[in-house]
């Protein structure tokens, strides 16, 4: 079993097509099919279910496709590495991070880590965390930020996980008028009278804060519903309501004020994650070091933001 192998297996998994994988590859058709029938033999199974027109995976080509990715990612990951240790000013760094730490900390950590590493390549994946510690495990992030307190850790035995901080969910406004009586604090009765944006359905932040309302036999009074992250911080600075966000997401953001809620307080953790089986990078670990040194700057300028210290 070779990497070209493994390879064409890959392309034609993704394609369904001979010819479309060949042409994906820069390679020859029959170069592929041996490619293909060569793997087979090895493994002493047919990979693909070859009907005219509809290339499908077997039970035994479904069972390879996610070694196949992980062992191909590897076999990368260990180019770049040697790449360093050969002394190189390159190499590359893949995080993936919810969109709420897209806004925040990423963006916090993406131009320092630019301006001191400007030989590396950043590739930022944005998803929730399920599908981020999904690609973590086969192999297609270096690192990445999740949510830990809505997926058990534990569901990935293969990952390492570092808490970071518990950040609050606040509320937020651009009109000083909803925040009137309401100095510092804001209970969930008091909020769900108030016009509020609320996030497409695949936010955890959204099954948060209607998992509260259900406990507290309370209905939001929404305006909109459905929105992205940039979407409803834009809505929001635009007067259209308020809405529940973390704490992280204010960086910068002058023209809105936040009022901590209370009545139920509504937190959530975040975690840094990567492979243990697999030793991060210098470019990686790089940018680790950075995402930690930008946390604990945060959470030192913010109260909505406590920093988890390391376990000795």
């Amino acid at each position: 079993m070779n990497l070209e192998q493994l390879r064409s297996f890959l392309a034609v998994a993704e394609t369904g097509h001979f010819t479309k994988a060949a042409a994906k590859l820069h390679v020859a058709q029959p170069t592929l099919s041996r490619h293909i029938s060569g793997l087979e033999t090895e493994l002493g199974s047919e990979l693909f279910n070859r009907a005219r027109g509809n290339i499908t995976l077997t039970a035994a080509g479904e069972t390879l496709l996610p070694v196949a990715s992980r062992m191909l990612a590897d076999a990368e990951h260990i180019r770049f590495q040697m790449h360093e240790m050969a002394g190189l000013r390159r190499g590359r760094v893949r995080l993936g991070a919810p969109p709420s730490m897209c806004v925040s900390v990423v963006a916090e950590v993406v131009g320092p880590y630019h301006r001191d590493y400007p030989g590396v390549d950043l590739h930022l994946r944005e998803s929730g965390s399920h599908h981020l510690l999904n690609e973590l495990v086969g192999g297609t992030l270096d690192l990445a930020l999740i949510v830990a307190s809505e997926h058990d850790p534990a569901s990935a035995e293969s990952l390492e996980h570092t808490p970071l901080f518990v950040e609050e969910l606040v509320v937020v406004s651009a009109d000083p008028q909803h925040f009137v009586g309401h100095e510092a604090e804001l209970s969930l009765r008091g909020l769900a009278d108030m016009p509020q944006i609320v996030f497409s359905e695949s936010y955890d932040l959204r099954a948060a804060t209607m998992g509260a309302y259900r406990a507290h036999d309370l209905a939001p009074n929404v305006v909109l519903e459905g929105a992205e992250m940039d979407a409803v911080l834009r809505f929001v600075e635009r007067g259209l309501g308020v809405a529940v966000v973390p704490a992280t997401v204010l960086l910068d953001r002058p023209g809105l004020e936040s009022r901590r809620l209370i009545e139920p307080s509504l937190t959530r953790t975040i975690a840094l994650a990567h492979r243990k089986d697999v030793q991060l990078s210098r470019a990686a670990g790089a940018m680790q070091n950075m995402i930690l040194q930008t946390v604990a700057e945060l959470a030192a300028q913010n109260p909505a933001i406590r920093l988890i210290e390391p376990e000795l």
